[in-house]
């Protein structure tokens, strides 16, 4: 890692925005993106009691995928078209892979949904990584292709190795590394995964550095 940038970083995303994500085009952004209420909408959706129901688990992944602004619109629509084809038996799979990894075995069921979204050839880092994200935000990360890539390159993790099929492995690498970066900024900057990851993109632009 490249901590000389990461603190160049910190203190020039702090000299534009002195109030840290509570300076009003930072209040701007995070109502553009309706994050606490998506994490309520996800938390409501995806509480332990409703795994019972596999098809409403569905439905709401589709609901919640698709108001993401953080989901590309293809892909929202693909899911969508997805999940109206699945058999119940399918729901049931999808449904038991996202109850392990919101509230059992992360990497058990991290395996499950890929396999479930890999038949339907939707095995995307975005999609298996959305909703985890929005229903703990503290501990889960949303891994957007072009962000994470840009990070890597950009702060020099020489040691994480992007591939564009979703893997276990890393998750894990990439969501270590930037708990060793939030380690050495402000803890205001990460108040939750979305928002470390959004400050990290941001520096990355020249209209900030």
């Amino acid at each position: 890692m490249n901590l000389e940038r990461l603190k160049q970083a910190e203190e020039q995303f702090f000299a534009k925005y002195p109030a840290g994500f509570d300076n009003p085009e930072m209040i701007q952004i995070r109502k553009k993106h309706s994050l606490q209420k998506m994490f309520e909408l996800t938390q409501d959706a995806f509480a332990k009691q409703n795994f019972k129901r596999p098809d409403l688990i569905v439905e709401n992944m589709v609901k919640v995928i698709t108001r993401s602004s953080l989901i590309a619109v293809y892909e929202k629509s693909k899911f969508r078209n997805f999940a109206l084809l699945l058999l119940p038996e399918e729901k049931q799979k999808l449904s038991i892979g996202l109850r392990d990894l919101l509230h059992g075995n992360e990497q058990i069921g991290f395996e499950i949904l890929l396999e479930s979204l890999q038949g339907g050839r939707l095995a995307k880092w975005s999609l298996m990584t959305i909703l985890p994200a929005y229903y703990h935000p503290q501990t889960a990360v949303f891994i957007k292709p072009t962000t994470v890539k840009g990070i890597i390159q950009y702060f020099e993790l020489n040691s994480l190795h992007y591939h564009p099929t979703p893997t276990w492995a890393f998750y894990e690498e990439f969501r270590a590394a930037l708990d060793d970066m939030k380690a050495k900024v402000d803890p205001s900057l990460s108040p939750y995964y979305i928002a470390f990851t959004g400050f990290l993109m941001r520096t990355m632009h020249k209209g900030l550095l």
